[in-house]
């Protein structure tokens, strides 16, 4: 398959995932490294670029239809700059298995987690 019609269509499901609020980048990344064989680090950049115009759009969508706070936004967006910042140097200074292994483990915790929280949602409904 056509390198460019590949990165296309990965590129169509991040962007789905990223509207849908699921992170975009969650699938992103993987489907970058795994079948394009990138780098890591050039992933979660490019992630983080892809990022910046899918947020605008989200948001102007999410403001039209009243569904954001935004007293409770700045607490987390102070939190999420200084994350960010913290991380992005810590990330520069492992070396990118490291960094793949620390991705991995953090999308099968947030996929064992989400697991749960699906089963027990429906356990939850069946008891009321």
């Amino acid at each position: 398959m056509n390198n460019y019609l590949l990165i296309f269509l990965i590129s169509v499901l991040g962007g789905i995932f990223g509207g849908m609020g699921m992170g975009g980048g969650t699938l992103l990344i993987p489907l970058l490294s795994i079948f394009l064989g990138f780098n890591q680090r050039y992933c979660q950049g490019l992630n983080l670029v892809a990022f910046i115009p899918m947020c605008v759009i989200v948001l102007f969508i999410h403001k039209k239809n009243n569904l954001i706070e935004f007293k409770h936004s700045l607490l987390i967006i102070l939190f999420g700059v200084i994350f960010c910042a913290i991380s992005s140097i810590i990330a520069q200074n492992v070396n990118n298995n490291t960094l793949k292994l620390c991705f991995a483990v953090f999308l099968i915790v947030l996929s064992v987690f989400q697991f749960f929280r699906i089963f027990l949602f429906k356990i939850n409904q069946k008891q009321n």
